[in-house]
Formats: C-alpha cells, structure tokens, sequence
C-alpha cells in the first residue's frame, strides 16, 4: 500500500509540473518584426549575361608605301597616343613620298582644270550666239569633264598620303613606328573605336522566346559601375534555336555615352518582360514551402495567422501576390520560420 500511495504521489506531482508548463507556454510570445502591406510595383525580369562590344570600330592600314610620320593631337599639342579622341576626318599619320607625291602633278591638273573651265564656258556663251558649232561646244564640255575627273583623282590619290579618321573615336591601338621608317603598304596604322553605343549578344534559354521582344527594355550592370546602371534595349533577335545549347540569339544595343563600360567587358543584363503597379509585392525569403501551399504568417490580435498564397509576377528577389493578402496587413518579415497557427506573439522592431 505504501508502494502505491508514493507512485499516485509521484503521478499527481508529473501531471501538476506538465500543467504548468502549458501554462507557462501559453503566456509565451515569438519575438517577430512586421511590416505592412502597401501596394508596390514589379518587374518580371530574365537575368543573363555578355560581353559588350563597340558599335563602331576600325583598322585603318596604309595604301601606299612611304616615310612614316606621326601627327601631333592639336589639342594636347603632342603626338598622337592612345586613348586620344579624334573627330571625323582627323589626319593622325603621314606617309611621305616626294617622287609619289610629284608624279601626281596636282598644280597642273588643277591649272588644266581651271582653263578648261574657262573654255567651256567661253564655248556656252559664243554657242547661244552662234558662234560655235555644238560639236565644238560639246568637244569642250568633254575637255573640262576628263580634267575634272583626273583633279578628282590626283586628290584621291593624295588622301591616300594621310591615314584619316573615318568617324569620331577613341584611339585603342597606335603601334609604335619610328618616324622617317619605311613603311609597305597594307600595314596596320591605328585602330579607332566608337564606345559611345555599344552593343551585347546573349544566348537566351529557349523557354524565353515567346517572353522576349524587339525593343523590350534592358538593364546593364558591371562591377566597376556599382552605382550605375544602363539602359539598353532588345534590338535584335534570332528567330532559329541552336539545336545543341536549346537557345536562341539576341542583340542588346546600349547607350553609353559617359563611357562607363568599356569594350570587352563582362556585364549582366536584366532583360525586362513584364511589369505592374498598385499590387501586393513581399520578399521571396519570408515565404515557407508547405505541403498546403505557399505559407506565410499576418499579425491579427496579437496572434499569427497562417496564409495559404498565390503568385503572379516574380523575379529573383521579389513577388507579386494574387490572393491570400489584404493591404493593410501586418506581413511578418523576422521571425517567422518557428510560428504556427495562431501562435502569440510579440512584435519588435
């Protein structure tokens, strides 16, 4: 009897201790941090990646053979070096040859021309007169036409002389020449590059051909812009699908005209698809993966409640909901992975 009195003695104390643990733990409340929701906007964005290359670019090579001179930059009163800015039409290197230069007789063709001129129009004025046949008047037409063709000519084949910027530029390559050497025709001069727009090829993922457009907008990031960021749009794009990487072409044209990016760059791009306003957006990383659904947790009256939701827009970091939240709604941010149901809790900042 002893025996049993002092095993009832022990179960009436167990049940009392577990009592009170219940009711110790209904008094106890999950630290959480809130916020609430607003409406917010988003954007459906597919995330790739590229190397930026310059809209123009060109290697300028001689075409005839003569003695090399480097010009000076008129503005730094120096000779040409890398990294100068030139404008359309700028001489940077001349290629001398007197005996080249003499058997173009560009003082005589030009003095040819002008008499020629003259002639022709002396046979127009004594034409309308009567004075001359049209035989003669078009004999010396023929006469100014062929000496103004060869004056054309000789200029050409003086341009050929200097090595001249066909568009506006940064000089990227200047290999070094020592002035007065003997250069052949045909050797690379200068390389001038455009970076002022530049342009992006992406292989895209086929499931993205039905999302991705011509003239869709597109944001341009590098690492050594971190406070920046491009715009760029979808300027071209493949309609084939590489049958061995299941992925299509596009072609990104960027604006950079404060040169931020230089050619060559890696950059990531941010291709936007879709966007909306005046909806409810909640970060990704608060929502839990339950067999029910996607879960998150709402403060009413102190307790949590469990919302079951559904999506619409997403990118990597954000989401747009569809149903299951109101605006106005305390969306718990921190704190959420251990709350259940209807579990009490304290809200902290």
């Amino acid at each position: 009897m002893k025996r049993i009195a002092i095993i009832l003695l022990i179960s009436i104390v167990l049940t009392s201790c577990d009592d009170v643990t219940k009711d110790l733990n209904k008094d106890i409340s999950v630290p959480v941090s809130v916020t609430e929701l607003v409406p917010g906007s988003l954007e459906e964005y597919i995330s790739t990646t590229g190397t930026v290359n310059p809209l123009k670019e060109v290697i300028l090579k001689s075409e005839i053979g003569g003695k090399y001179k480097l010009l000076k930059n008129p503005s730094t009163r120096k000779p040409y070096v890398l990294g100068d800015y030139v404008k359309t039409g700028t001489a940077i290197i001349q290629i001398e040859d007197d005996e080249y230069e003499n058997n173009i007789k560009i003082s005589s063709l030009e003095l040819h021309l002008e008499i020629s001129k003259q002639i022709f129009d002396k046979q127009k004025s004594l034409y309308k007169k009567g004075g001359v046949t049209l035989s003669e008047l078009k004999n010396s037409e023929i006469e100014y036409i062929n000496s103004k063709y060869s004056y054309d000519d000789a200029l050409i084949r003086l341009r050929k002389m200097k090595i001249v910027t066909p568009f506006s530029g940064i000089i990227v390559e200047l290999p070094y020449i020592t002035s007065g050497t003997r250069i052949d025709p045909g050797t690379e001069m200068v390389k001038i590059m455009d970076y002022s727009s530049l342009l992006m090829d992406l292989n895209l993922a086929v499931k993205s051909i039905d999302v991705v457009n011509v003239g869709q907008k597109v944001r341009i990031m590098n690492y050594t812009i971190p406070d920046d960021t491009l715009t760029g749009i979808i300027s071209q794009l493949s309609p084939a699908i590489d049958p061995q990487s299941r992925s299509f072409k596009a072609v990104v044209s960027i604006s950079n005209s404060d040169l931020l990016l230089r050619p060559g760059m890696f950059a990531k791009g941010e291709i936007i698809v879709a966007s909306k306003d005046s909806i409810i957006v909640i970060p990704k990383n608060i929502i839990l993966s339950k067999q029910r659904g996607n879960t998150v947790f709402v403060i009413d009256k102190g307790l949590a409640q469990e919302r079951i939701i559904s999506f619409g827009l997403e990118n990597p970091e954000y989401v747009e909901v569809i149903s299951g939240l109101e605006p106005k709604e305390k969306l718990v941010t921190k704190g959420f992975e251990t709350l259940r149901n209807r579990s009490k809790v304290k809200v902290v900042k």
